[in-house]
């Protein structure tokens, strides 16, 4: 089973500022990294990633797949919940043994390529060490920053709003794609009104959720070197959410709080959160209820400003193997019996090979596959808005602030004023 990603996002979030700023990571790439090889010709490559007990075990098997196809080709494993792991690889990388390969997301490839951590795989590709061909809805984009390919998708995701749906169906709602966030608010007075419960659990500090807002009214969260919003877009998003809490539309703040790490839905305070497509898993582990997967609300009935997003696997620039570390990084996100191994650990299969070599039985699991299936029906995915240097310490910021205005800890100016403050200090170094 998926562990709660939603706990490890937030626990990476409060270490990425400080973590991220180790010195040293400038340092010039040199050839350093695996080991040089045996006489015989193996050579031996490191795989970092993070995640729990269930991954590991699926990954180290998909590797004895990998060397039983590459017999030269030897691959050390090493992985950390998402806290330890990007404490050691800063530790790494500023000495200059990072991973050959490591797991990686979105919001730190313009940061370590900035350090010069990252190879780019460009060449691999060009090479033919690395197929970039058959990837879904434009996956194969994701990790293509300033020209370079710093990082290949081995999953999608996107975001969705879960829904207790027997709540739902209790007060009469049912949200369609191409509903507005007219219906949206609609919605949250009928499920109070009529299931006696607060609607959302309160999207005050998920950052792609506002990004996804943003994106529909013709911006975005960031640019390609800041933010791409003002103070009064944000200070209007977080007076909604303050209101909304009072009239009981959202979820009081301070009983979320008490039953982290369980969800506001699955504990029976809201009936429907935004989030991740692939960590719904969660819900039906934790809640005695029935979830479901609703579309995102839309500002014109059209746009969602949605994407899909996705878990890479990037190299070291250090690496002394880049052809064997480009093989395996191929094996990994297309070899058919790998997807049948990892199923959705990761998100949905990133290429169409492995996405059609696991068709998932279990009904949380085929309904992420649908859900994602339908948002390529309906043609609402768009490029993913890019990230700059610094992008990982303003989510930090966004999710910390956020719930200090939901706790009351904080008046909406104060928190607003302070999140820029932060921001662009972050993306200013």
């Amino acid at each position: 089973m998926q562990r709660d990603r939603n706990v490890e996002r937030r626990a990476i979030l409060k270490v990425a500022g400080a973590s991220l700023a180790v010195a040293g990571l400038g340092a010039t790439a040199t050839a350093c990294g695996g080991d040089s090889g045996s006489g015989d010709g193996t050579v031996t490559i490191r795989y970092s990633w993070w995640g729990a007990e269930d991954r590991a075990e699926r990954i180290k098997k998909s590797i004895a797949l990998f060397e039983k196809k590459y017999p030269k080709i030897k691959v050390k494993t090493d992985f950390q919940p998402y806290t330890d792991f990007w404490k050691k690889f800063n530790t790494q990388a500023s000495g200059g043994n990072p991973p050959d390969v490591f797991q990686n997301a979105v919001g730190f490839l313009r940061k370590y390529d900035a350090r010069n951590v990252l190879l780019d795989l460009s060449a691999q590709v060009e090479a033919g060490n690395l197929s970039m061909d058959g990837f879904r809805a434009g996956l194969e984009k994701f990790g293509e920053i300033d020209g370079k390919l710093l990082g290949v998708p081995v999953g999608s995701n996107s975001m969705a709003l879960v829904i207790d749906k027997h709540v739902y169906t209790k007060a009469g709602v049912k949200p369609e794609q191409g509903w507005t966030w007219d219906d949206y608010d609609a919605a949250m007075k009928k499920i109070r009104d009529k299931a006696g419960r607060a609607g959302d659990t309160g999207p005050y500090n998920v950052m792609y959720l506002y990004d996804l807002y943003l994106r529909q009214n013709g911006k975005a969260f960031f640019t390609e070197d800041g933010l791409g919003f003002a103070e009064a877009d944000l200070k209007a998003w977080w007076a909604k959410a303050e209101k909304a809490v009072e009239e009981g539309l959202y979820a009081d703040q301070k009983k979320v709080a008490q039953i982290k790490p369980k969800s506001a839905v699955s504990g029976e305070i809201a009936a429907g959160e935004f989030t991740w497509d692939n960590f719904t898993i969660r819900y039906t582990s934790e809640g005695k209820s029935e979830y479901g997967l609703a579309p995102i609300p839309t500002t014109d009935g059209k746009k969602t400003g949605q994407y899909l997003g996705s878990l890479m696997l990037s190299a070291s620039k250090r690496t002394q193997h880049p052809k064997e570390v480009a093989q395996f990084i191929n094996f990994m996100v297309h070899e058919p019996e790998v997807a049948e191994i990892m199923g959705y650990d990761r998100g949905v299969p990133a290429t169409q090979a492995q996405y059609d070599a696991f068709k998932p039985t279990d009904p949380v699991n085929k309904a992420i596959a649908e859900y994602e299936q339908s948002l390529v029906d309906a043609g609402v995915l768009e490029p993913i808005t890019p990230h700059p240097n610094g992008a990982d310490v303003c989510e930090a910021a966004f999710l910390r602030i956020g719930e200090e205005v939901g706790l009351g800890k904080r008046p909406v100016d104060d928190a607003v004023k302070q999140f820029f403050t932060e921001s662009k200090t972050a993306l200013a170094t």
